[in-house]
C-alpha cells in the first residue's frame, strides 16, 4: 500500500509517520507530496477555531472514499500544550483513518512512546481515581480494554510493591554499565564488546570506572543523598573476572552503605560468563537478586542468533546459583526470534516451569536500527504479526496460570506486532530498579561506559538525560571531565 499524504502536514509529519508505523506491512510507505497527481492521496485539514483544535481527514484510496474528523476543546492558550493538543487529535483521527482503511485495529491507540505505565501514574495522580484514568485512555487515547486493564494491574502492583513511588525524588539510584560480552547477539545494540580480544582496553575501562565510582560516591557523601537501588548491567558484568567485580563492589561499598540499599541487581545474562567463584563473590557482598537468561530454550535458534552458549549450560549456571543459595533470579525470554513459533515458546516455557524463577521477563523482538538482525533482516526467517500475537497472548496466560503478575512494562519502536515487553515476578520478588527506572520517578545516576543519566528535580517533571560515550576508550578518556559536568548538573537540580 503506497499513500500520498496532501494539506497540512508540514508540523506534524513525525506523528503521521508514527501512527503510519503501526500499520505498514513490509512494502508499505507513506509519501508526503501535496503536488502529486496520484489518485490514492489522504489529505489532512487542521484548524483551531472557536475554542476547539479540530482535524479532518479525506480519504480517496483504491476506490474507497470516505472522511474521518476529531476535535477537542482548547483550554489552554499556551503554545506548548496547544501544539501537544493537535499532536493527539492528528494522532486520533489518524490512527482511525487507518483501522477502517485496512481492518486491523491497534490495542495501545495513539501511544507510541515506551513507557505507558507511566502516563497511568500522570492520570491517576492528576484524577485520583483508576476509573477516571481508564475512562480518559479509552476516550482520549483510543486504549482497547485489554491494554488500559493491563495498565491499571500493573500500576496497582507497583504502588503496593513500592508504597512511597511518588514520594523518591530526594534519593537516586545507581546503574553500572558495563560493557562486554563474550560475543554479540545479532538483535543487540546495547554497548557490548567482545571481552576475549580487549583485555588491555578492559583495564583501562576499569580504571576509569573506579575514578568515576570515587567522584559520585564523593558527592553522594557530601550532599548525603540516599541510594535507593543499584543495577549492574552492559553488556555482561559478570564477564568480568572474579577479582575484577570484587574490586568494584569494594570501591562501591566504600561510598554506598550497602545495607540501606533497598535492591541491587546484577545482570548475570550470559550463562557462559557465569562460575562459583563469580557468584561466590556476589553472595559475600549481600546481592540478592541476578538474571540469568536464556532467551530461548532452542539450541537451533541460540546457534542463530550468535549466542556462544548451550541449553545445557543454562540450566546447569541455574542450578549452581541455586546451590549458593541465590533466590531472587529473573530470567528472560524474547518471543519472535528468527524460526521460532508457538511451539518454541511453549518449550522454553515448560523448561522455565522446572527451574521456577522468582521472576520472568518476556520481550518481543525488537527491530532495533544498528542491530545485525535488523541492518540483514533478508538472512532470517521471521514470523508474521498474526503469530506473534498469539505467542503474546499465550505467555500471558502461562505466566498468570504459574503464579506470576506483570509488575513493569515497556514498548520500544519497531517492534514485532507493535507489542510490548512485560516483567512478571513472584509476590514479593519484582526488581524494584525496574520500576522506578521505567516509571522516572527518582534520579538515577549512569556509571560506565554505555550508561545513561536520567536526572529527575525533585520539584519539577522536566526529566533531562546525560549520556556516557558507549565507546570504551572514549569514555577512558574523558570520565573525569565528564563525571564533573554530571556532578554540576546534579548540584543544580538537587543542592540549588
Amino acid at each position: 500500500m503506497k499513500l500520498i499524504i496532501k494539506g497540512e502536514y508540514e508540523l506534524y509529519k513525525r506523528e503521521i509517520e508514527l501512527i503510519f508505523n503501526l500499520f505498514k506491512e513490509e512494502d508499505d510507505e507513506i509519501i508526503f507530496n501535496n503536488q502529486s497527481d496520484d489518485k490514492n492521496t489522504i489529505n489532512f485539514l487542521y484548524q483551531i477555531k472557536d475554542g476547539f483544535v479540530q482535524t479532518d481527514v479525506e480519504v480517496n484510496v483504491d476506490e474507497k472514499h470516505f472522511f474521518v474528523s476529531h476535535k477537542r476543546k482548547l483550554t489552554d492558550t499556551n503554545d506548548k500544550t496547544k501544539k501537544k493538543l493537535i499532536k493527539q487529535v492528528i494522532s486520533f483521527v489518524w490512527l482511525q483513518t487507518l483501522e477502517r482503511l485496512t481492518g486491523k485495529k491497534h490495542d495501545w491507540g495513539i501511544l507510541t512512546g515506551i513507557r505507558p505505565t507511566k502516563l497511568y501514574h500522570k492520570l491517576l495522580v492528576q484524577t485520583k481515581s483508576y476509573d477516571k484514568v481508564n475512562e480518559i485512555l479509552k476516550r482520549d487515547y483510543l486504549l482497547k480494554q485489554n491494554k488500559i486493564l493491563l495498565l491499571q494491574e500493573i500500576v496497582k502492583r507497583q504502588l503496593s510493591v513500592i508504597p512511597d513511588l511518588y514520594s523518591l525524588k530526594n534519593e537516586v539510584s545507581i546503574y553500572i554499565g558495563i560493557p562486554y560480552c563474550p560475543t554479540k547477539c545479532s538483535y543487540c545494540t546495547f554497548p557490548a564488546y567482545a571481552i576475549n580480544r580487549k583485555q588491555g582496553a578492559v583495564l583501562d575501562f576499569l580504571q576509569a570506572l573506579h575514578l568515576e565510582i570515587d567522584l559520585i560516591g564523593k558527592w553522594l557523601k557530601e550532599s548525603n543523598k540516599k541510594v535507593t537501588t543499584i543495577y549492574f548491567g552492559g553488556g555482561t558484568p559478570t564477564s568480568l573476572s572474579p577479582n575484577q567485580l570484587n574490586d568494584i563492589l569494594k570501591k562501591l561499598a566504600y561510598w554506598v552503605d550497602f545495607h540501606t540499599v533497598r535492591e541491587i541487581t546484577v545482570e548475570a545474562g550470559r550463562p557462559d560468563t557465569i562460575s562459583k567463584e563469580k557468584l561466590a563473590i556476589l553472595k559475600k557482598w549481600g546481592i540478592k537478586r541476578i538474571s540469568i537468561n536464556p532467551q530461548t530454550f532452542s539450541q537451533r535458534t541460540l546457534d542463530i542468533i550468535g549466542r556462544k552458549h548451550t541449553v545445557e549450560e543454562t540450566i546447569e549456571k541455574f542450578m549452581l546459583a541455586r546451590k549458593l543459595q541465590i533466590n531472587n533470579i529473573n530470567m528472560d525470554l524474547i518471543i519472535g526470534l528468527p524460526g521460532e513459533t508457538l511451539v518454541e515458546l511453549i518449550n522454553s516455557l515448560n523448561q522455565i516451569e522446572k527451574l521456577n524463577p522468582e521472576s520472568l521477563t518476556i520481550h518481543t523482538l525488537a527491530f532495533k536500527r544498528a542491530s545485525y538482525i535488523t541492518k540483514n533482516r533478508g538472512e532470517f526467517e521471521i514470523i508474521n504479526r498474526d503469530e506473534i500475537v498469539k505467542m503474546m497472548e499465550y505467555s500471558r496466560n502461562w505466566t498468570k496460570e504459574h503464579g506470576y503478575s506483570p509488575y513493569y512494562l515497556y514498548r520500544q519502536k519497531n517492534m514485532l506486532g507493535n507489542l510490548e515487553n512485560i516483567g512478571y515476578s513472584k509476590e514479593n520478588n519484582e526488581s524494584l530498579y525496574n520500576i522506578i527506572s521505567m516509571e522516572e520517578v527518582q534520579t538515577i545516576i549512569g556509571l560506565g561506559s554505555g550508561a545513561v543519566s536520567k536526572l529527575v528535580p525533585p520539584n519539577s517533571e522536566t526529566t533531562s538525560r546525560i549520556p556516557n560515550p558507549k565507546e570504551p576508550k572514549v569514555y577512558t578518556e574523558n570520565v573525569k571531565e565528564l563525571t564533573i559536568k554530571k556532578i554540576k548538573e546534579l548540584n543544580k537540580i538537587f543542592l540549588e
